[in-house]
């Protein structure tokens, strides 16, 4: 790799570590979001009222609800008094919702409900109704308590706060707690349709908590949320929360809705059913688990497949098979009677470590003895090289005579040949 290329390359590298660290350190941007869960420390979460629940209602035991509120107050005793806290910027209730939260206030508890809406079948039989003044600009609002025992403060509200308060209220079972007021709205857009309320709108203060009778129980609802969630919690106004909630009375049992919520975790699988249910879900966890641990257990037994290795072939013999065959077709037989004669005189030296640099007659004795042979087979042998050495001109009778005499002196008694 050259300079110029790994110049390159640190650049990059550079580059792209300066964008990991760069996003690592900077700081996430806040989430707005309205979700009113115990757990959320989002501005717009109620973790921190949930915190302090325990200090607000002291002696009593706090149990968040997990599930939908008709499976909750069927399965609840009635007799065993208790108060239900719900807070979400919207709560809708179905009919056999709403027939169990009226049977559950009929019976002697109360409910604390802070919503900027409430479904239709419980505002009608509380006898409210409830609206909204929308508007392009976010106003400040202002919150007020009317019981003379509260210090006459007004609460500032400037994010997020929703106009919504009672339009509509039944004055024989309900007692005002609370107002909001906000200013006039002169900023109507004359491309959409005026709203009747919006024209009638005054900036005079509006009700936005009630205090109503239900059987032996009470209502106390709320159409500002916001007031409750952590921003305004930790912004100065928690005298307000405090305020407000003082009117539910000190049950063994406070019940905190953490359902109906709108940043509650949904899961959209298909196995929304499966992980809904304990027993099923437990069992799909140990499947899974007892998957894993047998591929792991069963990888580590089984030994791996081990390759067969081919042993190295010979190709010596091929090759002399290849290149003799070129020499037998050119038909040059003094070339391969001469490579043979040298062949074999190497064949001695190596094998009986005899001088044959001057082939006579000790030459021929000493392969005798040597060899084993005869002194005639040696003699008969070494005179054949010697004669076809110095002749000029061979023919293939010459070839097959001398490779029948090396390959018959080569024999050994049992039959073989030496190499």
């Amino acid at each position: 790799m050259d300079r110029r290329s790994k110049i390159i390359i640190a650049l990059f590298v550079a580059v792209l570590l300066g964008i990991i660290v760069t996003e690592l350190v900077r700081p996430k941007p806040i989430n707005w979001r309205s979700s009113y869960t115990m757990t959320d420390k989002i501005p717009f979460g109620c973790y921190v009222l949930f915190q302090e629940l325990p200090n607000l209602f002291s002696e009593t035991e706090v149990i968040p609800i997990q599930q939908n509120l008709y499976d909750e107050l069927v399965a609840r005793d009635s007799t065993k008094q208790s108060d239900f806290i719900l807070i979400n910027d919207g709560l809708y209730f179905d009919e056999q919702e709403t027939k169990q939260l009226l049977k559950y206030v009929n019976s002697g508890n109360n409910v604390f409900i802070a919503s900027t809406y409430f479904s239709s079948k419980l505002a009608d039989t509380l006898g409210v109704d409830t609206n909204t003044n929308y508007t392009i600009q976010e106003d400040t609002v202002t919150l007020s308590l009317t019981n003379s025992h509260f210090p006459k403060k007004k609460f500032k509200y400037s994010r997020g706060q929703t106009k919504s308060y009672f339009s509509k209220i039944d004055t024989l079972n309900t007692t005002v707690l609370g107002h909001i007021q906000y200013k006039r709205n002169t900023a109507i857009n004359p491309l959409v349709e005026i709203d009747e309320d919006i024209v009638k709108d005054d900036g005079k203060p509006k009700i936005n908590f009630l205090k109503i009778g239900f059987g032996k129980g009470y209502f106390y609802l709320s159409t500002s949320p916001q007031a409750y969630s952590n921003y305004y919690m930790l912004n100065g106004n928690q005298e307000y929360v405090a305020n407000t909630l003082s009117y539910v009375q000190r049950a063994p049992t406070l019940l905190w809705d953490n359902y109906k919520k709108s940043g509650r975790v949904v899961i959209d699988s298909p196995m929304r059913f499966v992980l809904n249910q304990i027993s099923l879900k437990w069992a799909y966890y140990l499947t899974i688990i007892g998957l894993i641990i047998f591929v792991i257990f069963k990888a580590k037994r089984e030994q791996r497949i081990i390759p067969v290795v081919e042993p190295l072939e010979n190709t010596s013999i091929a090759f002399a098979k290849t290149v003799g065959s070129l020499y037998y077709q050119h038909k040059n037989y003094s070339d391969l009677i001469a490579k043979k004669i040298n062949y074999f005189l190497q064949y001695i030296r190596s094998t009986y470590y005899i001088n044959t640099q001057q082939i006579n007659e000790k030459t021929a004795h000493n392969l005798a003895v040597k060899s084993g042979k005869t002194i005639q087979e040696a003699k008969a042998l070494l005179d054949l090289l010697l004669n076809l050495k110095n002749k000029s001109q061979h023919t293939e009778a010459d070839l097959i005579a001398l490779n029948k005499k090396i390959e018959l002196f080569k024999k050994i008694p049992n039959g073989r040949t030496r190499r």
